[in-house]
Order: structure tokens, then sequence, then C-alpha cells
């Protein structure tokens, strides 16, 4: 067994197991934890005895209960304001765990129990198995906090069918585990008391190739799509969220009237209304772009979330801070957006987020393909 900071990984019979271990924060990455996961991934990447990877989260009960609750947001809040450079070296070896995560080599799967969110999305969402349960709580819920959803969220989201995407990136919407398969976001599904006996046979079947272990455990964690009820109307969701502007959005939402318009339109004023056009934008441009090419724009706008000089502020002053500070530091939930209202947001204030202030051959991700 190996131990660094909150990440335990270990080999067994063909299998590298990784278990997040830090309950007390839900399993939110730290800069150690990221780099922890980037060194175990690339080292066991052409380990000749590793041939699939499984990774799980834990609680304070014990393994699984908890995948990831996303980044550090604590940790963002305190670096921004103290101006700590360790913030983008954060999310630099992040987006590089993303992308090998995604085109990793090897099996890769995914126990998706408890929260999965964020940062545990990106963790999760390149997996050729991601397995979710009755407890799975999926989102990509950045824009409450003045953020986009980043970790690759460009990619993934707005590959999910119809405006699906859009919906999700906007309003942060939780979803249940077979909800996560109906949208395209999981693969299979158990009950969670299932989790510890499938976990182990992937392990210690050491008289199946790991192949045949794989194949077993997809087997026993299928699940038809065709069958879950979500619990909004698809294609009043398609309808309102193809709309080619944030306020043409809203005025769908308006014209509608439905409870759930009118519910999503509550959701969409508290957030913030800067955010929600840049988070828009990305997805719109996310479509088109392969997964290093998205993880290079995320980069990019990450930075000038905190760095918005554009805008004439400084990373005190950023959106994420303030919404940070809202939900978390002083939880009185009442972040002072600027602009206030989504309407006041102009091009000029969007734009600039997706210029790189780097050169292509400078870019911190250069070297992604």
């Amino acid at each position: 067994m190996q131990q660094q900071s909150f990440v335990h990984s270990q080999i067994t019979n063909g299998v590298g197991l990784i278990t997040l271990s830090r309950p007390q924060a839900l399993n939110a990455l730290s800069l150690d934890m990221v780099q922890c996961l980037l060194k175990i991934l690339s080292d066991w990447q052409n380990h000749p005895e590793v041939e699939a990877v499984a990774i799980r989260g834990s609680n304070h009960n014990g393994p699984f209960g908890a995948f990831c609750a996303g980044g550090d947001i604590r940790f963002f809040h305190r670096a921004a304001i103290d101006g700590n450079p360790l913030l983008e070296d954060f999310f630099n070896t992040e987006y590089r765990l993303n992308h090998l995560v995604f085109t990793y080599p090897k099996p890769y799967i995914a126990f998706m129990d408890g929260v999965v969110m964020g940062g545990g999305m990106g963790i999760s969402q390149g997996a050729q198995l991601r397995i979710v349960t009755e407890n799975s709580k999926l989102a990509m819920p950045e824009t409450q906090i003045g953020l986009f959803p980043d970790v690759g969220g460009g990619y993934f989201l707005s590959r999910c069918e119809g405006a699906i995407g859009e919906y999700l990136a906007l309003t942060g919407q939780v979803l249940k585990g077979p909800e996560g398969i109906a949208v395209g976001l999981a693969d299979g599904y158990c009950h969670s008391q299932q989790l510890a006996e499938l976990w182990d046979q992937l392990r210690e079947d050491k008289h199946l190739p790991v192949a045949q272990r794989i194949q077993n455990l997809r087997a026993q964690v299928s699940h038809s799509a065709e069958d879950i009820k979500l619990p909004w109307p698809r294609d009043e969701v398609d309808q309102c969220f193809s709309k080619p502007s944030l306020g043409e959005i809203f005025a769908a939402l308006a014209s509608s009237k439905s409870q759930w318009a009118t519910a999503t339109t509550e959701v969409l004023r508290q957030r913030s209304p800067l955010m929600l056009h840049v988070t828009l934008q990305q997805l719109r441009a996310g479509r088109s772009l392969s997964l290093a090419d998205n993880l290079r724009m995320e980069c990019n706008l990450m930075h000038h979330v905190f760095n918005p000089c554009h805008l004439n502020r400084s990373s005190r002053d950023s959106e994420a801070v303030e919404g940070i500070r809202a939900l978390v530091i002083d939880k009185d939930r009442t972040p002072h957006w600027n602009p206030p209202c989504w309407d006041q947001v102009t091009s000029q204030m969007v734009d600039p987020f997706f210029i790189s202030p780097w050169t292509e051959n400078n870019h911190p991700l250069a070297d992604l393909n």
C-alpha cells in the first residue's frame, strides 16, 4: 500500500487501485492530490503489472460513499486574495490530469458513488466505464460560485445530446445516478451495497484475465437509458437552451410559462450573469474543439477569471472570489455579482476571456495533443 497525501494507491492482480481519502472535504482535490494522481497515472501508463485502473472515493465510514466534490474552493479563495502563484499551478496540473484520464491507454474505471461534482467529473468522465449508484449526485455547478464548468466540461458537456449540455452547464443541475446514464455522463448502475463486492471481484479474481474481469463487471452494471425518467421536459430544454444567446434563452423560458421554465429562470438569476455569458460561449466553442484545445481554452478562461484585468478588477474583486465567499466563507448565499443582471453584460466584458495570455508555444498546456 502506498499513501501520498490523501490518495491511496496499490497494484493488485494486474489492476491499479486508487482511493481518494479526504472525507472531511468530500475528497475535494488539493494541489497535492492532483499532483499525486497525475504521477500515479503517469507511472502506471507503462507499468507492466498494471493492465487497468479503478478509482473510488471514501467517506468517514470507509470506502465509497463520496467520490469527489470538486476542487478545493477554499484554497482558490485564499490563493486568489493572497496572489498565490500556486493557484495557476493547481489548474495547469489538474487539466493535465484530466487530459491523461481521457486519453489513458489502459481501461480506466470510475466508481462514482456519492457526490461527483466539478473536479470529480474531470477525473471520471474520461473513464471507459463510469459506474453510478442510487446515491450518486453528478453536477458541474461552477456558475454558482462565479466560475465556469472547467476540467474538460466544455468538451464532455457540449457532446451531450441536444442542448442538455448548455442546460447542465448554465444551471448546475444535479443529476441522480440513473439520470447521468440517460444524458450520457455515466455508463452503468448498481446499488451502493454492491460496490464493495464489485471492487473486490475486479481486484481479487486472479484466475480470470483482467479484460474478462472488466467484461464481467460491465455486464453486472449494464443499464438501459430508455427506462429512465428525467426531471425536466426534454423538448423544452432543447427548445430554450439551443437559442444562440443568453438573452434569447431567457426570453424562451419566459414565453414558456411552464413550472420548469419558471424554476429554471429563478436558478439562472442566482448565477453570475457574467459567467453565464462566458459559459455559454465556452460550450458553443467547445463543441468543435478537440479535448486538448478545449483544455487550453479553459486554461485561458481560468487565468482571466482570477486576473480580470480587462474588467479593471483585481483577483480580489473577481466573480469567483465573491461567489466562493457567499457560498462557503461567509455562507450568506447573497453574492454581489458585477454586473448584477445578464442584460448588462457586454461582449467587451466576455470576449477577452477567450484571448490567450500566452503565445501558442509558451502556453502551459502547449504539449497536450
